[in-house]
């Protein structure tokens, strides 16, 4: 029955002119398969399209293209710096040139990357002084590039090169975050600010509001009298982790208070078996050193208040090496209020005082008043503008000035 129907129905096909011949029903058979064969054709090649379609696509998900995109999403770049002019006068006679110069004193780049849930990467890339090279008034740095991994709840772990867990500027020191154009001099000269060493470090909440650091890494390296430009100041041990000596390892404990709204209390001691790294002129000697941190801050409204302590406690055998009396002791303190405006004005005011040379009677103090105004265009881009006035040893450079200055973070 089927077959006749279509045999009508090509057989009227076939009628469209006048003098056409009616094809047989044999002929009108071999019609419909040769169709037949051709619909069954084109319906192989559909499916073989779709096929490849599908196949095209899983390719897509699973390459590069897709892969990079994975690769943003889990990776982050951020970035501070600032740019200074400084105009300070010496006041010491026959003392250093006066500080008259405009200085982009930091650019940073920060790279991260999230492996999984528990596993990232995070570094600073740093140009100081805007140039660096053989000559040149600039460094290159790698401030941080350590690997964390959190292997517990509110527990974390890290290695490779990051901050020294020490005082309120070490670990936060993006301009945005804090007042005065330049740091404040005691973080820089006990603490020493900005400081980072290679090694090993855990962190975690102890209870609400409680938490811990504790870190074993490379420690300072003092250059005594073991070679003619002996130095014993702090800052000048810093290695930054370039082919810096390992003879002794240092261990820093924190523990950090914040359970209260608007305060934060922070201890931290460190202790180095051998604060020159074994350079001492009696090379049995072992110069150790312990430092002592402690600071507050507290806000409650548009008022801040921040204040900090640091000391250093040297085996006496630096003053021998050193040939500078007192260096045994160096130490420090800063007490700072502040007072926002406006959202965006705030004014401080701070009284900083250390000295390098505690450990003896000979006045070696340094004291520096800071008073100023920061005005932030955004939340994270500062226009900054402050007077300082110092009162220093006799014989020492005593700069006294403005600094102005612009930062960002992002």
């Amino acid at each position: 029955m089927k077959k006749s129907l279509l045999a009508l129905a090509l057989a009227g096909l076939y009628a469209g002119g006048a003098n056409a011949a009616t094809p047989t029903v044999e002929e009108m058979w071999k019609i419909i398969q040769q169709q037949q064969a051709v619909i069954s054709r084109l319906q192989g090649d559909q499916k073989a399209t779709d096929a490849k379609v599908e196949a095209t696509a899983e390719t897509i998900e699973n390459s590069s293209i897709a892969s990079v995109a994975e690769w943003v999403n889990k990776t982050s770049i951020g970035g501070y710096g600032e740019m200074h002019i400084n105009q300070l006068e010496n006041q010491t006679v026959g003392g250093d040139p006066d500080k008259q110069e405009i200085d982009l004193h930091r650019f940073v780049l920060m790279f991260g990357h999230q492996f999984t849930d528990d596993v990232r990467f995070f570094s600073e890339f740093e140009i100081e002084h805007s140039i660096a090279g053989e000559g040149k008034a600039g460094e290159v740095e790698v401030e941080q590039a350590y690997v964390e991994w959190d292997f517990a709840e509110n527990h974390s772990a890290k290695a490779g090169v990051f901050l020294v867990p020490v005082g309120i500027m070490n670990e936060t020191h993006e301009p945005d975050t804090f007042y005065g154009t330049e740091r404040n001099p005691v973080e820089k000269n006990i603490i020493p600010s900005t400081w980072w060493e290679g090694g090993a470090a855990v962190n975690g909440q102890i209870s609400d509001g409680l938490s811990y650091d504790f870190a074993i890494h490379s420690g300072l390296s003092i250059d005594t009298g073991a070679t003619p430009s002996a130095k014993y100041k702090i800052r000048d041990g810093r290695k930054k982790v370039g082919k810096a000596p390992a003879e002794n390892a240092a261990f820093t404990g924190r523990l950090k208070y914040t359970g209260v709204q608007g305060l934060e209390l922070a201890a931290t001691v460190q202790h180095q078996t051998d604060i020159t790294q074994g350079s001492a002129v009696d090379a049995s000697t072992n110069v150790s050193a312990n430092l002592i941190e402690t600071h507050a801050i507290y806000q409650t409204g548009p008022f801040a208040v921040k204040a900090l302590y640091a000391m250093w406690d040297i085996d006496n055998a630096i003053n021998t090496d050193s040939g500078k009396t007192g260096a045994d002791e160096q130490e420090g303190f800063y007490i700072e209020p502040s007072y926002k405006l406006t959202e965006s004005l705030g004014i401080f005011a701070r009284y900083n005082q250390w000295d390098n040379q505690a450990g003896d009677s000979v006045d070696s103090e340094y004291q520096q008043i800071d008073v100023g105004v920061n005005y932030w265009l955004t939340p994270t881009v500062v226009l900054k503008a402050d007077y300082q006035d110092q009162d220093v040893p006799a014989g020492a450079d005593e700069f006294d000035g403005v600094n102005l200055g612009v930062g960002w973070s992002f």
